[in-house]
């Protein structure tokens, strides 16, 4: 088992900044790939980014260039840098781990409780 823990959202102006985070407990052994989804209000749950324990990286187009994941894999955590944050990235956010390479939400076995973040126009 894996726990996630996420932290960082909050309430922000269109343009602003927020860096989440994820901590991640447990079996760490098994966080090979750590992404980050998010859901908004009538909406699916949707790929944001994911990085691999090798650094490799994957972006959803909607977020390139404004959005920059990284991970410590020492404490075991993933972070989620967002600037020029717009209206509709207002969502809750959440981290999850896979063992494989993946963007499909069905392929990530632990997925955290998630953290608010809205973004006023």
């Amino acid at each position: 088992q894996v726990q996630l823990v996420e932290s960082g959202g909050g309430l922000v102006q269109a343009g602003g900044s927020l860096r989440l985070s994820c901590a991640a407990s447990g079996r760490t052994s098994s966080t090979y790939f750590m992404g980050w989804f998010r859901q908004a209000p009538g909406k699916e749950r949707e790929f944001v980014a994911a990085m691999s324990r090798s650094s490799i990286t994957y972006y959803a187009d909607s977020v390139k260039g404004r959005f920059t994941i990284s991970r410590d894999n020492a404490k075991n955590s993933v972070y989620l840098q967002m600037n020029s944050l717009k209206p509709e990235d207002t969502a809750v956010y959440h981290c999850a781990v896979a063992n494989v390479a993946t963007v499909k939400p069905y392929e990530y076995a632990y997925w955290g409780p998630g953290t608010q973040v809205t973004v006023s126009s």
